[in-house]
């Protein structure tokens, strides 16, 4: 069996272990820049509030019901993750963390010695009482199905967070519950598809030919019908995989039009890249830079332009990326534009010890300096020392004007208490 253990509404939840008195109200938090909702709660949703959409169109609603609204804080929402994750292992030994709310695990050989569902029960309560973030439990014979299990876990409150598919009369039940747009897999795109076909529900997906759903969809389409009919073909993927890529973009708060301050924004991107690069312990081996206009105001001069750059050797220091970063952006900066949005996105990116070596370049020349900068980063706090080509000008940095406290992470920000 496999489960999947889906933290309810993860960054609301996150705010609210540190401020119990928004249990029971609405509460919103923000995307970057303070955008779009990206995370609701139950309360906010029975009012209607959309999901994705940009906060200015819900102000009325969030004004009139006195909504709560937060805005992304990725430090604190990372810290709980690693916790409840953390927390996790000690229930499994295989574990797949599939994002930062999510994660699927083994209980091949559990029933024996325990209640699966039980189990599922006493993994949710421990998550709970650890860390104050709710969760729901999903477990099937397959990834598919433990999906679709702990979307029903969620929805009905008599189960108490924990479902389990262990038979075929309520497996064809939860297909038939489950919309195909809610199917793992499916896609938006393929979801309006199937529906020409006289699909509605994961069950009717299951009653296609396995000929149609190749020639319309490939393997992948065999694959999720088997999947929601119980035969595992999508296993745990235990073993941590490197990224194939590493980016920092942002979409600025403000337009920024100067070159000098596109530069410091580059080279603050480019290190970002780079200390994710050294914390995974890979290189990379090509580089792109890339600028873009505001595409929602017409009336401005539009300009898009990217730049890909092989780099003469494998690398993950700040020196070297934000060298090749600054070539980039001097090569595609034209002036006369209000720049909305830029990037740096390292790619060709292998562990360092797969990495070729260059007969012409010491790879390691900079590794005992960004050693030194990393610890003491970590030590006093994240880019306290930089290099001069990051500036102080913070323009590119995002708007969050509703951001909450690093509770866990930053000494200054601890929660205090008082008698």
């Amino acid at each position: 069996m496999i489960a999947l253990l889906d933290c309810n509404n993860f960054y609301v939840s996150c705010e609210r272990v540190f401020r119990p008195e928004l249990n029971n109200r609405p509460v919103i938090v923000l995307s970057n820049n303070d955008g779009c909702i990206i995370s609701r709660s139950n309360e906010a949703k029975k009012l209607g509030i959309p999901m994705g959409t940009p906060v200015f169109k819900c102000e009325d609603i969030i004004k009139k019901n006195k909504v709560k609204v937060f805005s992304s804080n990725y430090t604190l929402y990372g810290d709980m993750s690693h916790r409840v994750m953390s927390i996790l292992s000690k229930f499994s030994p295989d574990i797949e963390v599939y994002s930062i709310d999510e994660a699927f695990f083994g209980l091949d050989g559990f029933s024996k010695y325990y209640p699966i569902n039980d189990y599922g029960t006493r993994i949710r309560k421990t998550v709970l009482k650890n860390t104050g973030i709710p969760t729901s439990v999903g477990i099937a014979p397959t990834k598919t199905l433990a999906k679709v299990a702990a979307e029903i876990a969620k929805k009905y409150p008599q189960l108490e967070g924990v479902y389990t598919l262990d038979t075929p009369e309520k497996t064809e039940k939860a297909l038939k519950w489950l919309p195909i747009s809610g199917v793992w897999g499916i896609g938006r795109g393929y979801s309006e598809k199937v529906k020409d076909w006289g699909v509605q529900t994961a069950f009717d997906f299951t009653k296609l030919s396995d000929s149609l759903l190749k020639q319309k969809m490939g393997i992948q389409g065999l694959k999720i019908k088997r999947e929601l009919l119980g035969e595992p073909c999508v296993s745990l993927e235990l073993r941590k995989e490197y990224r194939q890529a590493v980016a920092t973009t942002r979409t600025f708060s403000t337009y920024i039009e100067e070159f000098d301050k596109l530069e410091q924004t580059i080279s603050n991107f480019a290190i970002n890249c780079a200390e994710k690069l050294r914390k995974e312990k890979t290189y990379c081996s090509y580089l792109t830079v890339y600028l873009k206009t505001d595409i929602h105001r017409q009336n401005h001069k539009q300009y898009n332009k990217k730049i890909a750059i092989k780099l003469p050797h494998y690398t993950n220091s700040n020196i070297d990326v934000i060298h090749y970063a600054r070539m980039g952006l001097k090569t595609i900066f034209e002036n006369g534009h209000k720049y909305k949005r830029a990037g740096v996105v390292l790619f060709g990116i292998v562990p360092e010890d797969n990495m070729q070596l260059n007969i012409f370049y010491e790879t390691n020349k900079h590794k005992k300096l960004m050693s030194v900068i990393d610890h003491l980063n970590h030590k006093i706090g994240a880019h306290k020392v930089r290099i001069a080509a990051q500036g102080t000008d913070k323009v590119w940095q995002m708007k969050q004007e509703n951001l909450s406290q690093k509770y866990t992470t930053h000494w200054k920000e601890l929660m205090e208490v008082k008698g």
